[in-house]
């Protein structure tokens, strides 16, 4: 007998009423459920053709596939082909290079087809996310994005919700016995209001930069909007912290590689009381997510000192049996809700 989906309002009140907290996660369905036309596959594979590098353009063709993480998958493992075959050196720079070119390309692809600016999305639009959000964190919870768009940055500033935290904050730099001078303060860094930390980007974002002694996030200024301060630092080569490997093996040797990625994965590790994730589809590439969510699971044996169970949205049948065709490898207890009744950008009708 197939389970009924449950509705989506129906599943904070009851957590609330359980007394366990509930945490967000959100995929790449959050942004397309924003537009599907700028976020999907679809879109990033376009802005790739037309640039018209005949390289890159063979790579998809000979994959016959539209997924970036496939494609790097495909390089990474002619990576591993060549090294055990013991081919020439010229051969697997080559190789290198055109995975680091790809995975440049994602970024640059990303950045060009967002909206200008976060005016850009209509102000209901913004609002009706913006209470969504906040469902979580009033509640006590975590908000985890594996999106590398602004889309969760836009909002979260836009409607001043307070109750967010990302870590970021400024470091005095003078003297501060020094009162004759205004105190002078740093970029934002990552790591003044980490202890108090509910929002976490698993796989990191455009506005956030690895400077190699402090992680910063970029922001408005008055020299121009967040996407236009972005663009100057690419155009310097310098490019986010992104994790755009192939497989969910890469994706976690990556973020364990970067103390900031780190932090964030383990604070998945460690989350208590229920998950509900929107727009994340668990596809193969996402080993480590499903492994992070059953360490937090069996975290503890004292009642209420873990995850007790997760709450995946899906939109369509398939998206519901692939849930169902894996739902053995979660180590709490699996729930299916409708993702079109949650109100996410738009209200339902």
């Amino acid at each position: 007998m197939t389970e009924e989906l449950k509705d989506y309002n129906t599943i904070l009140p009851y957590l609330t009423k359980k007394g366990r907290t509930p945490h967000l996660l959100i995929g790449n369905g959050f942004s397309m459920a924003y537009d599907h036309k700028i976020f999907s596959y679809n879109a990033l594979f376009n802005f790739i053709d037309d640039m018209e590098d005949e390289f890159l353009s063979k790579l998809f063709d000979i994959v016959k596939t539209k997924n970036f993480e496939l494609v790097m998958q495909q390089l990474d493992n002619f990576c591993e082909l060549i090294d055990v075959f013991g081919s020439d050196d010229d051969l697997l720079e080559k190789v290198q290079e055109a995975s680091e070119k790809l995975k440049s390309c994602l970024i640059d692809a990303v950045e060009s087809l967002h909206p200008d600016h976060v005016f850009k999305i209509p102000d209901e639009e913004s609002g009706i996310c913006a209470k969504f959000v906040s469902d979580f964190l009033d509640r006590s919870g975590s908000i985890f994005s594996t999106n590398y768009d602004l889309l969760l940055y836009w909002v979260l500033m836009r409607n001043n919700l307070n109750g967010h935290v990302d870590g970021f904050g400024r470091d005095r730099e003078d003297d501060e016995d020094d009162f004759s001078t205004d105190p002078e303060y740093s970029e934002l860094r990552w790591g003044p209001n980490k202890s108090r930390q509910n929002t976490y980007y698993l796989h990191g974002a455009l506005p956030i930069f690895d400077t190699g002694i402090h992680i910063v996030k970029e922001e408005y200024d008055t020299t121009g909007y967040l996407l236009e301060n972005i663009e100057r630092r690419v155009e310097r080569a310098e490019y986010p912290i992104f994790v755009a490997a192939g497989n969910g093996e890469e994706k976690l040797n990556h973020i364990l590689h970067n103390r900031y990625l780190t932090y964030c994965y383990e604070a998945l590790c460690n989350i208590e009381g229920s998950l509900v994730t929107f727009g994340f589809n668990f596809g193969e590439y996402d080993h480590h997510i499903i492994e992070a969510i059953n360490i937090a699971a069996k975290q503890g044996k004292r009642v209420g000192n873990k995850l007790f169970s997760i709450y995946i949205g899906v939109y369509s049948e398939d998206d519901r049996k692939h849930i169902e065709k894996i739902r053995h490898k979660f180590k709490c207890k699996v729930n299916l809700f409708d993702a079109k009744t949650a109100n996410v950008w738009r209200k339902n009708t």
